[in-house]
């Protein structure tokens, strides 16, 4: 296990040593040239809002403000406490070929995020707890400990793992496939630098996902960002070392801002020995995205994304691709409205595969 976590680093500082990357809301980052830490309590991105993040959502992601009388609104309960949450209601139609138009509206997410403070800038609890649909479960759940100015950290309980953009939308290829998304999180340790352009986060974990209470192994992940206002660069590498197998995954990612668009892209890499058809003992695949965000005016961002799948490099005819197009609305404060289609196409004898969806989907955030 020493030799594997070894190899890991010596892999990733390799990759570093060529480029690096940042993660959050992955467009806003990038169109705003911001770090993840400044709108979100977690420093890898995702979930519970800074009281900066909220004041964004204000005044520069929605399309008009609201009253003075009622702006103001931090996450803020006190000088201890912060409280957000998360709601995803959507609609949604699917035409396969060869079978009936499926039509079905669904709550898609419901969780709550809590912070407790009793150190300013130094020590801190945090929960990111699912509510629906399905039963509830906690997500995330650690405490941190932090430098005075920030520039490092060490966390430990229930953790999201660092790999590559943090996208909003876990059915995207390069989360399906890596497995590394916000729906798996594992029980560990992790310790983060973030001084200047370049920050680093080591995390050791149990080698579990989602609710298992197996653990057959350790996982180790390493990522890397360098950050700049116009453009961030990132790599990332994953061990999951299990008693039926090995699993790696390598991730190279990065955004580019030019005028009003804001591109994202990723490419994963991943080695499975855990559940291998293949004469070689190990399972290949590879995942990439390319996703462009252009924002119209304010409140208004087009989302455009093409992305591809090979889920097994030794086996031909199995790749498949997905194109997205998807208008965001924000009206208001803390609320979005997003209209999408969606193409899917695969393999012709698997018929799910080649899709049509068309949805409508009502996010609402504090």
């Amino acid at each position: 296990k020493a030799a594997a976590l070894l190899r890991l680093v010596a892999v990733a500082i390799a990759l570093v040593l060529a480029c690096a990357g940042a993660r959050a809301e992955p467009c806003l980052a990038v169109q705003s040239g911001l770090r993840c830490a400044q709108c979100h309590v977690n420093q890898t991105g995702g979930g519970l809002r800074t009281p900066f993040g909220n004041l964004y959502a204000q005044t520069q992601l929605a399309a008009n403000r609201w009253p003075d009388a009622a702006a103001g609104w931090s996450g803020q309960l006190g000088s201890l406490f912060a409280l957000g949450a998360n709601v995803r209601a959507a609609g949604t139609r699917t035409d396969v070929a060869g079978s009936r138009q499926t039509e079905s509206f669904d709550l898609r997410e419901a969780r709550v995020y809590l912070s407790f403070t009793p150190i300013a800038d130094r020590l801190s609890f945090y929960l990111d707890h699912y509510l629906r649909p399905g039963s509830a479960q906690n997500r995330e759940a650690f405490v941190r400990y932090s430098a005075a100015d920030g520039s490092h950290y060490v966390k430990a309980g229930r953790l999201y793992l660092p790999f590559g953009w943090r996208l909003q939308d876990n059915s995207a290829f390069v989360r399906s496939q890596s497995a590394i998304d916000m729906t798996g999180p594992d029980r560990g340790v992790e310790v983060g630098w973030d001084g200047g352009p370049l920050s680093l986060q080591l995390a050791v974990s149990n080698g579990t996902f989602g609710e298992s209470e197996v653990d057959s192994g350790k996982q180790y992940a390493l990522q890397a960002a360098y950050v700049q206002p116009d453009w961030r660069v990132g790599a990332a590498a994953n061990v999951n070392d299990q008693a039926i197998g090995d699993r790696a995954a390598w991730a190279l990612f990065g955004g580019l801002r030019t005028g009003p668009v804001a591109w994202l892209a990723e490419v994963d890499w991943i080695e499975d020995r855990s559940s291998s058809p293949t004469p070689s003992g190990k399972l290949r695949s590879l995942a990439w995205l390319l996703e462009g965000n252009w924002r119209l005016a304010q409140g208004h961002n087009l989302k455009a994304s093409m992305e591809g799948l090979d889920p097994n490099r030794d086996v031909a005819g199995d790749r498949q691709t997905r194109f997205s197009t998807v208008y965001e609305y924000t009206p208001i404060p803390f609320l979005q409205l997003r209209v999408g289609a969606r193409r899917f196409d695969g393999p012709s004898r698997l018929a799910l595969q080649n899709r049509r969806v068309v949805f409508f989907e009502l996010h609402g955030f504090f």
